[in-house]
């Protein structure tokens, strides 16, 4: 962690420890609003192959252009022998892996699993000596990140270990060299600290994990962004950021009420946020930025409050003249809502302007 501390602080970063969130990046200087804090390329990444996109994806460049199979494995893609190269390192090791693997099978390899396979596999060549490592790429930093097994439920426990079984008879290796304990673990870190890869029409186009990136704590309210360019994670202020200040990114969609994203932090990364925004839950500020967010206009028109669902779930009740709407004249104005909708593709398809209402 030394040679990291040294890295960061050579671009103005320092990590620091804070008893109610662990640790943490902090600025040692001023940054500009565009300006980038943090790059990173993934420890490992996989392309995402999911319904609305089935068709299989360069390994490394995530294109889904001119691609070839690897011809050993059959289960890796490249779209030239440039990525084929830029990934062989890695590749090499997984590749006696997957090629093991009956034909009719491949298609059950899930990114996340392919993640796993990949992740054992760079650690394997990485302890062999086989594997280049640098300060701000190595297994010290994926064994630093947190799994949260203690907080995963039973249910997701069991789904854990039975993924990792099937990556341990993939990879078929000695039980001296992993375990299936060790395999649902990471797979718990990989649930809270892997990242979506973005491309520039905001399409999901792969999975990567980024143990730097991933040092960076969540706030509703954050002052830098994370973007990707190609595989490449890059982290840039949203505003001027004075020196000493914490580098504060967001976790999940921000566009939700309090509750909403309270919900969503609390599931996935098993934590409660204390920013500005959450801090207010259920004051009259939070009450009405919900109600923006996630509500309906109240149906008198006399009045200009909104419609919050109510708690018992029987309806919409606003929040200034109490009125309620119940779920059957709610789902009256979701299929009106609907229909409008509909005949509006229908024109716009046919070219024609119609009446909608």
């Amino acid at each position: 962690m030394e040679e990291l501390h040294k890295v960061l602080n050579d671009q103005g970063l320092t990590i620091s420890t804070l008893p109610e969130k662990g640790r943490c990046i902090f600025t040692t200087r001023d940054f500009s609003p565009g300006e980038v804090i943090i790059s990173q390329s993934p420890f490992v990444a996989v392309p995402n192959v999911y319904e609305e996109s089935p068709e299989s994806k360069c390994e490394w460049c995530f294109s889904s252009s001119n691609i070839k199979a690897c011809s050993a494995c059959h289960a890796v893609w490249y779209c030239s022998t440039t990525c084929q190269k830029s990934d062989w390192k890695l590749h090499r090791g997984e590749c006696k892996s997957l090629s093991k693997v009956e034909k009719e099978r491949l298609k059950y390899l899930t990114p996340m699993i392919r993640l796993m396979v990949k992740l054992h596999t760079r650690l394997k060549l990485e302890n062999e000596k086989n594997f280049p490592a640098t300060a701000t790429d190595n297994s010290k930093l994926l064994e630093a990140l947190g799994s949260h097994m203690s907080d995963v439920d039973q249910k997701q426990v069991v789904n854990y270990t039975q993924m990792a079984a099937l990556v341990n008879a993939i990879l078929q290796w000695p039980a001296s060299e992993i375990n299936i304990k060790e395999i649902a673990e990471n797979f718990s870190k990989l649930s809270c600290n892997s990242h979506t890869i973005i491309d520039s029409q905001l399409l999901a186009i792969g999975t990567g994990l980024y143990p730097v990136i991933s040092l960076t704590n969540h706030s509703c309210v954050p002052n830098s962004v994370l973007l990707f360019e190609g595989r490449l994670a890059v982290i840039r202020a949203m505003e001027h950021m004075p020196k000493d200040t914490e580098v504060l990114t967001s976790y999940i969609d921000t566009a939700g009420s309090t509750v909403t994203r309270q919900k969503a932090l609390k599931e996935k990364y098993f934590f409660t946020c204390s920013c500005p925004r959450c801090i207010k839950l259920g004051q009259p500020d939070d009450i009405r930025e919900t109600a923006i967010l996630e509500g309906y206009r109240c149906k008198d028109s006399c009045c200009d409050g909104f419609l919050l669902c109510g708690s018992d779930n029987k309806g919409f009740v606003c929040q200034k003249c109490g009125l309620v709407l119940n779920n059957k004249e709610l789902s009256s104005i979701t299929n009106e809502l609907k229909c409008i909708s509909d005949k509006a593709s229908v024109s716009l398809s046919s070219g024609r302007i119609l009446s909608l209402i």
